[in-house]
């Protein structure tokens, strides 16, 4: 046999993986598998594999005679929708997927060309985590792992699609990366598995019910998306990609669009006459941004904030919006954590913020003192005052206490500040705020509701609209909703260009 017919040989065998019987019973199960995962993913025969021959150098525990090419894990580059990205996915049937000394090398390696590239990296992840036979050298791997993903971080995109087990220390990689996919029914992340949470609390748990998709998008927040499938999973991937840019020192790329009646009569009276009646703010940002572009993140967690990418005039934005419809649209832990995340990510990668704001305040309780509303609404505010990407604000109803401060207002730097008619800029509803004001002449009166209504109406004329703070510059001008969507098209484009300068230093100290 000669060297040609010897390379052929062993590609062959890269491409095989574990054994054909192994990957018969992973499809059985409604998994691709990490060959089928990057075809899909990748545009046609733009694939490049590297280090398809590597071996794993374990000789213990009879390891010595296990030997398949690629180690657990194809790794490369190659494009989707013609850009380029860095990729790995971790193959099943090979060692459950585990992560051995030359796994992790294989990884790194791509990680380091994403970074010195300026490429997203995308990891399709599904493995058993550590190789037990490697013992350290295994948790090793996973340490060099983690060191690059926070070197990576900010400099470009990282997106983690989880198609199957996840779990130990496996799970940390995928955390520090900026979006986490999940695929319902076959995926599960926990740092100590059912047996483990037996034998120390007694608790009988799944997999499924201790760290499966549905739990982490709706209950833990770990998870940003969740798919019915891989090929769903997949195409959200390259869906999530059009929205990014390569990398931080690029914009993220734009779909031709040409303007033409920018008026959006839909929303003339889409908020209630009633200032307690609820409505979707979905339905203003439909009538805000382009068609059927908004694509939205974290949906099941913290309902009453809703974020998302879409386009305006084909320009990718960050919608950061509170949601009426869910608990007022009030911020609270859960909120201001999903909040924060989304708007760090957006000013990362030189995204433009949006934010429609309707919010009576921040959310009362033990609850949610004692799970510190104090620091994770912090954590909100933090992250609207050190975004230097262009900033755009519209209330559309309420904007009570603090948090109308919190919600991008002038005071930390946001660019351009709208309001609707319908806005409420004030320090509390104007009930709450008459019954303080007024107490003793609501006492007196001889009817204490007429006198309480009375006071009430007094109040929200003088505060409970916009105009006051437009008299101050706090809100740029008063738009009818109608004519939102032309307002914003021209203020992003005049921002386009906005250069923001911040103290010199190593970095902040946002409140963790």
């Amino acid at each position: 046999m000669n060297n040609r017919d010897i390379l052929k040989n062993k590609l062959a065998e890269a491409k095989l993986g574990g054994g054909q019987k192994r990957i018969d019973a992973q499809h059985a199960k409604n998994k691709l598998t990490a060959r089928e995962r990057l075809d899909l993913l990748l545009d046609k025969n733009s694939f490049e594999e590297i280090g398809a021959l590597v071996k794993h150098r374990s000789t213990d525990f009879g390891m010595d005679t296990l030997h398949y090419p690629g180690d657990g894990v194809v790794t490369g580059y190659g494009t989707i929708a013609g850009r380029l990205v860095y990729v790995f996915s971790q193959d099943f049937t090979v060692f459950g997927g585990s992560l051995s000394e030359t796994h992790a090398e294989k990884i790194c390696k791509i990680m380091e060309m994403a970074m010195k590239n300026g490429a997203p990296l995308i990891g399709l992840n599904d493995s058993g985590g550590a190789r037990i036979q490697e013992g350290v050298v295994s948790l090793g791997g996973y340490a060099d792992i983690f060191y690059r993903n926070t070197q990576a971080s900010g400099v470009v995109p990282q997106l983690s699609a989880i198609m199957g087990p996840c779990a130990g220390g496996a799970v940390y990689s995928p955390a520090i990366t900026d979006f986490i996919l999940m695929v319902e029914d076959t995926s599960y992340m926990f740092v100590t598995g059912p047996n483990v949470v037996k034998t120390v609390t007694n608790e009988e748990v799944s997999s499924e019910d201790l760290g499966g998709a549905s739990v982490h998008s709706e209950k833990s927040g770990v998870a940003h998306l969740t798919a019915a499938n891989d090929l769903e999973a997949i195409e959200d991937i390259k869906k999530l990609l059009s929205y990014m840019p390569q990398n931080c020192e690029e914009q993220a790329p734009k779909v031709e669009y040409t303007l033409g009646d920018e008026t959006r009569e839909q929303l003339t009276d889409i908020v209630p006459d009633s200032a307690n009646q609820p409505y979707d703010i979905r339905d203003v940002i439909d009538g805000v941004i382009d068609t059927d572009s908004f694509f939205e993140i974290h949906k099941n967690f913290a309902p009453n904030i809703v974020v998302g990418f879409a386009r305006l005039a084909g320009r990718s934005i960050g919608v950061i919006a509170n949601q009426p419809a869910y608990l007022a649209g009030v911020l609270d832990v859960a909120s201001s954590q999903k909040g924060a995340r989304f708007v760090r990510f957006c000013d990362c990668f030189n995204i433009p913020l949006l934010v429609l704001e309707d919010v009576p305040g921040f959310l009362p309780g033990t609850d949610q003192e004692w799970n510190a509303i104090i620091t994770n609404g912090a954590k909100l505010l933090y992250a609207f005052s050190e975004a230097t990407v262009p900033r755009i604000t519209v209330i559309t109803r309420k904007a009570y206490g603090g948090a109308y401060d919190v919600m991008n207002s002038k005071h930390i730097g946001a660019d351009m500040n709208f309001a609707w008619p319908s806005a409420e800029i004030a320090v509390m509803g104007a009930k709450g705020a008459a019954e303080i004001i007024f107490r003793r002449e609501i006492q007196a009166a001889d009817d204490f509701q007429v006198a309480l209504a009375d006071k009430e109406a007094e109040y929200a004329a003088i505060f409970a609209n916009p105009y006051r703070a437009a008299e101050r510059g706090f809100v740029d001008e008063v738009i009818l909703p109608e004519h939102t969507r032309t307002k914003l098209i021209k203020a992003f484009a005049m921002l386009e260009n906005k250069v923001d300068t911040i103290p010199k230093k190593k970095h902040g100290n946002i409140p963790l």
